[in-house]
C-alpha cells in the first residue's frame, strides 16, 4: 500500500449538464428522506421478535457500523463530487473489470428501493382498503400491484422538477417524517412498561449468535439505506467539499438516535399480556400489519395511530422519491464511465437525467413481479447495499495510494485502520445475509455482467477493463459463498439449511475477517497505477468552476 509520488493531482471529474442548486440542509434531508422510510414502520418489531429486548443493542451496532461506512463515503464524495459516486469511485480506481461489477450493484440497489417503499405503504393502507394486501399470504394483491405502479409513477413526475424545487419538495416532506417519529417515541414512552425487555425470561433470547443475522434480516441495514444518497447527488450540491461530508454524517446520527429509541419505545409499549409466551411467542394480526400504528391502537392511543397511519403514506413516498432521483444519477454515472448507453447520460434544460428517469421507472416495475412484499425484497436488497458499500472503503484505501497530494475537503481519521475495518465488517454483513442470500447474489452479478457488457461492446470509446486489477473480485465473492456455505448462516426458509454449520459460530466470523483483510490488501496491492487511475479521471475531467457556483 505504498504510496506514488508524482505532480500534484489537480485532476477532477466533472458532470456535465447537473446544475449545483442543493446546499447543505437540502442534501441533508435527501441522505435523512431515505435513512427514515419504510425501514422504521417495520424493523423494530421484527427485531424484537428475533431477539427481544436485545434489540436495542442491534441499532446501536448497526449505527456504529454504518457511521464509519459513511466516513469513507464522506472523503470520496468530497474528494470527487460527482453524482452517482457509488457506481464511479471503484471505476476510477480499479478499472472496468471491477467497476462494472459495482456499478451494476449500485444501481440494483437503487432501483428496487422504490417497489419497496410501495409495499410499504400498500401494506399500511390495507388498513383502509382491505382489498390491497392479502394479510393471510403477506403479499400485495392485483389491485396492490396497480397502486404500486401509480405511485411509481408519481415518484417519477415529480423528480422532473428541476433540482431547487424538488429539493424544497423533499424538504417539506423531510421534515414531516422525521417529525412524526419523534412525536410517536415522545407519546409511547408514557405506555413504557420495563419488564417487556426481559419477557420469556431472558434479555436475549437467541444468545449473542442471534444478534448478528437479525442485522440484515430485521432490515436494520435496510432501514440505514441511504445515507449515501448525498454522495449519488454530489454533481448537484453546492459547496461539495463542505456540505456533502456535513450531510451525510449529520443524516447518520439523526438515524441512529431516532432508530435506536423507537426500538427502546416499541419494546416498552408493548402490552404485557401479549408477551406471556415472550417475544419470539408474539402474535397479534392488528400490530403485525402495522407495528407502530397498531400498537398505538392497541394502548388507546387512536390519535396518534391515525397521524401514524398517515405518516405510513407519506414516509415510503418520501424515501420512495428520493431513490428514484439517486436512481437516475447513478444511471447517469454509468454513462458517464461508459458502461451504460450515453442515453442515459442526456439531462433536460432543468438539468435532470430524464431517460435515467423513465429507466428507473420501467426497470423498478420488474421487481413488482418477483417480489411482491417487502420482507421478501428486504434481505436480498441488503445484502446488495452491502456489497455497494464495501466498494467505498476499497476505493478509499486505493485512492490514498494513488494520488495522495489530491485535495481533500474531508479526510476520514486513521484511514488506515478504518477503511479495512469497514470492508471487514461489510464483508461480515453480507456472511450474516445467509447463503441463501449470497448465491443469488452471485446470480445478480452475472447478468449485470452480461447487460452492461453488451452495452460497452457496442461502445468504440469503452474504457479498458484492466483484468488484472480486478482479479482479486471473484476471488472475493466466491470465497465469501464458500465460507457462508460452510458457516453457520442459512438466511433462508428451506429446512434442512441449505449451509452445512461446518466452521463453528466465532471462528466463522474470525475467518470471514481474515479472508477480507487478505481480499483487501489483494486489492490495494493490484489497485490502478497512477498514470492509468488519473487518465480515468481525466476523461470526465472538469475545468476549473466559477466561484459563484459553490456558494
Amino acid at each position: 500500500m505504498a504510496t506514488e509520488t508524482g505532480p500534484v493531482t489537480t485532476v477532477r471529474p466533472a458532470d456535465v449538464g447537473l446544475k449545483r442548486e442543493l446546499g447543505l440542509v437540502g442534501a441533508t434531508w435527501a441522505s435523512e428522506t431515505s435513512i427514515i422510510g419504510s425501514g422504521w414502520l417495520f424493523a423494530p418489531l421484527t427485531a424484537a421478535i428475533l431477539i427481544g429486548g436485545a434489540a436495542i443493542l442491534d441499532w446501536v451496532i448497526a449505527g456504529v457500523v454504518v457511521i464509519v461506512l459513511a466516513l469513507c463515503h464522506a472523503e470520496l464524495g468530497a474528494m470527487y463530487p460527482v453524482s452517482g459516486g457509488t457506481a464511479r469511485f471503484p471505476h476510477f480506481a480499479f478499472g472496468g473489470a471491477a467497476g462494472v461489477g459495482f456499478g451494476f450493484f449500485a444501481y440494483m440497489q437503487a432501483v428496487t428501493i422504490a417497489p419497496i417503499e410501495c409495499f410499504a405503504f400498500i401494506q399500511y393502507a390495507s388498513y383502509y382498503w382491505p382489498n390491497l394486501y392479502d394479510s393471510k399470504t403477506q403479499n400485495v394483491t392485483g389491485a396492490g400491484f396497480w397502486v404500486t405502479i401509480a405511485l411509481m409513477a408519481f415518484f417519477t413526475a415529480v423528480n422532473f422538477l428541476a433540482m431547487r424545487l424538488f429539493a424544497r419538495v423533499n424538504n417539506v416532506i423531510t421534515w414531516w417524517k422525521v417529525a412524526i417519529p419523534i412525536i410517536a417515541i415522545i407519546v409511547l414512552l408514557f405506555k413504557f412498561h420495563g419488564g417487556n425487555f426481559t419477557a420469556g425470561g431472558s434479555f436475549m433470547p437467541g444468545g449473542v449468535r442471534g444478534l448478528f443475522p437479525a442485522l440484515p434480516a430485521a432490515g436494520l441495514i435496510f432501514a440505514y439505506s441511504g445515507f449515501e444518497q448525498a454522495d449519488q447527488l454530489a454533481g448537484e450540491i453546492k459547496n461539495p467539499g463542505r456540505n456533502l461530508p456535513l450531510a451525510i454524517i449529520i443524516s447518520v446520527l439523526i438515524g441512529t438516535v431516532i432508530y435506536t429509541l423507537l426500538q427502546f419505545v416499541m419494546i416498552g409499549a408493548m402490552p404485557t399480556d401479549l408477551l406471556t409466551k415472550g417475544w419470539t411467542g408474539f402474535s397479534d394480526d392488528a400490530i403485525t400489519a402495522g407495528p407502530f400504528a397498531g400498537l398505538a391502537a392497541v394502548v388507546g392511543l387512536g390519535f396518534l395511530a391515525t397521524i401514524l397511519r398517515i405518516d405510513a403514506f407519506v414516509s415510503p413516498s418520501g424515501t420512495g422519491l428520493i431513490y428514484t432521483t439517486g436512481t437516475s444519477r447513478i444511471s447517469y454515472g454509468l454513462a458517464r464511465n461508459r458502461y451504460a448507453p450515453q442515453i442515459f447520460g442526456r439531462v433536460d434544460r432543468n438539468g435532470v437525467p430524464w431517460i435515467g428517469l423513465i429507466g428507473a421507472f420501467l426497470i423498478g416495475l420488474l421487481f413488482l413481479l418477483p417480489f411482491p412484499s417487502w420482507h421478501s425484497l428486504v434481505s436480498l436488497i441488503t445484502a446488495a447495499s452491502v456489497l455497494m458499500y464495501a466498494g467505498a472503503p476499497l476505493s478509499l484505501g486505493a485512492f490514498r495510494g494513488q494520488v495522495p497530494d489530491a485535495n481533500r475537503p474531508y479526510r476520514m481519521p486513521a484511514a488506515s485502520v478504518l477503511a479495512p475495518a469497514a470492508f471487514v465488517v461489510a464483508d461480515l454483513l453480507i456472511y450474516w445475509s445467509g447463503f441463501e442470500v449470497i448465491w443469488k447474489l452471485g446470480i445478480v452479478l452475472v447478468i449485470g455482467y452480461v447487460v452492461l457488457g453488451t452495452s460497452m461492446a457496442f461502445d468504440r470509446q469503452r474504457p479498458p477493463l484492466d483484468w488484472k486489477s480486478a482479479l482479486w473480485l471473484p476471488a472475493w465473492l466466491i470465497g465469501l459463498g464458500i465460507i457462508s456455505w460452510q458457516g453457520q448462516y442459512g438466511g433462508g426458509a428451506k429446512l434442512p439449511p441449505v449451509n452445512t454449520g461446518h466452521i463453528g459460530f466465532w471462528y466463522d466470523m474470525a475467518v470471514v475477517a481474515a479472508f477480507s483483510l487478505a481480499i483487501y490488501y489483494w486489492a490495494m496491492y493490484s489497485k490502478l497505477p497512477r498514470d492509468k487511475m488519473l487518465a480515468l479521471v481525466a476523461v470526465q475531467k472538469s475545468e476549473p468552476e466559477p466561484a459563484s457556483n459553490f456558494e
